[in-house]
């Protein structure tokens, strides 16, 4: 789940990032993960799985889907949903903008709405859903956030939710944007706060002047992988562990390039085979082909083990966007189990010698 940003806060909507919503108004679950997966959100009260599911992709005809929404996927989309649910994993990862307007058929937020509906007519249905603020240049003042939050509320069908973040810095205005993170906590309509895309100053600012509130910054939501270590080198992940901020990791298989799927003989298909190359999936095999070694030690798939990579790396929860019901069962084989220290180190080492592809500019912001 990402953006794909070209420094213009338009581009910005080609990607994801998400503010995690609770269905407070939709409160039930037929199948809770165990409480030994769950984590506290930063300094927060609220408590998730220890991996999301992105929802990037439901609804997108701009970068997934091969520029196209069906009824077959958007049954695959339903299916990844119930099938998420049932292994454990109730966070979801959405946005306003995704599939919204330009960007796709249908609204992400829409989608969710209606499959936690859809879910209740068997029972009970306990979620934590994920949705963001897009930071438009536009959109001015604490306002503007409370009332995109409300129409995000009724695409969901929520009366309020979970977590809800900025997507990524406004060009202009962010104090706004940030005070009326805290109104809407004040409000009652959000239980924790967070922000997205967010360089470290631009995190410390946003902690320190909602601390004068009272109010937890619980998240910051960033590209982030074994291929993608930007966070660990910019600050962003010092100054999360230090703050007691959640990290957020969208991309967390950079969309497929670390599941062993792709070679050099078989890119991604759309955007990605622009960013996931020939020549990098061949530069990549090493790192791919020990991933591989290692999940069969453990009985794990290759998208697991980078997973797995990443929550070893503490204080840091991953969102993969599923399509499907298998990509979503399998994305819960991630949990309950631990990579050795010594396996840990020795992948960062081989993918320490892949150069990562360009990340989004909003990271300079």
């Amino acid at each position: 789940m990402a953006l794909q940003a070209n420094g213009v806060a338009f581009s910005l909507l080609h990607r994801r990032k998400a503010l995690s919503v609770k269905a407070v108004a939709s409160e039930n679950v037929s199948t809770l993960p165990g409480e030994e997966e769950k984590v506290k959100l930063g300094g927060s009260d609220l408590k998730v799985t220890k991996l999301g599911v992105g929802a990037w992709s439901w609804g997108d005809t701009t970068y997934w889907n091969d520029f196209q929404w069906n009824d077959r996927k958007l049954k695959a989309a339903k299916a990844a949903f119930d099938a998420s649910i049932d292994s454990g994993i109730n966070f979801f990862d959405t946005a306003e903008v995704y599939g919204a307007g330009i960007t796709g058929a249908v609204n992400s937020e829409t989608l969710i709405g209606s499959f936690i509906k859809e879910r209740q007519k068997a029972g009970p249905v306990d979620v934590s859903i994920a949705t963001k603020f897009a930071a438009l240049p536009w959109r001015f003042g604490r306002g503007s956030v409370i009332s995109a939050l409300k129409r995000s509320l009724s695409r969901l069908g929520l009366s309020s939710v979970d977590l809800y973040q900025l997507h990524w810095p406004g060009i202009w205005g962010n104090e706004g944007y940030i005070d009326g993170l805290g109104d809407a906590v004040e409000m009652g309509l959000v239980k924790a706060v967070g922000v997205s895309n967010y360089s470290e100053k631009r995190l410390r600012d946003a902690y320190n002047r909602l601390k004068i509130r009272g109010i937890t910054l619980a998240s910051n939501q960033v590209n982030y992988s074994l291929i993608y270590r930007i966070p660990e080198k910019n600050g962003v992940k010092a100054a999360c562990d230090e703050l007691g901020v959640t990290l957020i990791a969208y991309s967390p298989i950079a969309q497929g390039a670390l599941t062993g799927k792709y070679t050099p003989d078989n890119l991604p298909t759309g955007p990605r085979g622009r960013i996931y190359t020939r020549e990098f999936l061949t530069k990549l095999q090493p790192l791919l082909n020990r991933i591989k070694d290692i999940g069969q030690n453990y009985g794990k798939t290759s998208t697991q083990v980078a997973l797995n990579w990443l929550i070893c790396q503490e204080n840091v929860i991953p969102i993969p966007g599923a399509k499907n019901s298998e990509q979503a069962t399998e994305f819960a084989g991630a949990l309950g189990w631990k990579l050795k220290d010594q396996e840990i180190e020795e992948l960062r080492s081989l993918a320490a010698e892949t150069q990562p592809v360009i990340g989004f500019p909003v990271e300079k912001l």
